[in-house]
């Protein structure tokens, strides 16, 4: 009869502490409800940063692609120029020192390019005399100068140029085949004389 009041008293605890529990729950739900929305408002602030960089990484891609063609279009203004001047004083002047001096106003344009090209980095090729590359080189003919060397480029169809270490656009070159040189007299007789040491030689016998 003793147990049933401690047994009771057990109930009444466990009764007494279910709002207090259902509190924490609560507590810890609402925790993790914020935590919750934290989160998501970050992920959103992530979000939108990266909408935004990619924004601004493509404005400034374009802007670096434009200042970049603005700079090489100016560098070839002053070409222009030449040549324009070139023409002019040839129209203002008649007789036989009209091409001689067209001709000097095409070289001036033609060198200043060059040196445009210089400045961007970008060098012409100059295969003429040296061994035939492919990759930097590419072969249009072949044709045979016995005075030059073989597999040398004797001739440039298109010129090749670098930018940097980088082929912009191979040389088109025409290149230098000897045809196989005959065997020298004193190879003919090395050859005849291995051939003799191959054959087996014939013994005579003495009486």
């Amino acid at each position: 009869m003793t147990q049933k009041p401690d047994k009771q008293e057990k109930e009444k605890e466990k009764t007494d502490s279910v709002p207090q529990e259902l509190a924490e729950l609560q507590e810890k739900c609402r925790a993790l409800e914020e935590e919750k929305q934290k989160l998501f408002e970050q992920l959103q602030r992530l979000s939108a940063d990266y909408a935004n960089y990619q924004k601004r990484t493509a404005r400034q891609i374009a802007d670096a692609v434009a200042y970049e063609k603005r700079t090489l279009l100016r560098s070839w203004l002053s070409s222009l120029d030449n040549l324009e001047h070139a023409l002019a004083s040839v129209s203002n002047q008649a007789g036989p020192d009209a091409l001689p001096k067209l001709v000097e106003g095409i070289r001036m344009v033609y060198e200043h390019m060059l040196a445009t090209l210089n400045g961007l980095g970008v060098r012409k090729m100059e295969p003429v005399g040296q061994p035939f590359t492919p990759g930097p080189h590419e072969a249009l003919m072949t044709c045979t100068r016995p005075e030059q060397g073989d597999n040398v480029v004797l001739e440039v169809h298109q010129s090749g140029y670098l930018l940097g270490d980088e082929v912009l656009r191979p040389a088109k070159v025409i290149v230098n085949k000897l045809p196989p040189s005959p065997p020298t007299e004193s190879a003919e007789s090395a050859s005849d004389a291995l051939k003799d040491a191959g054959q087996p030689k014939e013994h005579s016998e003495e009486s």
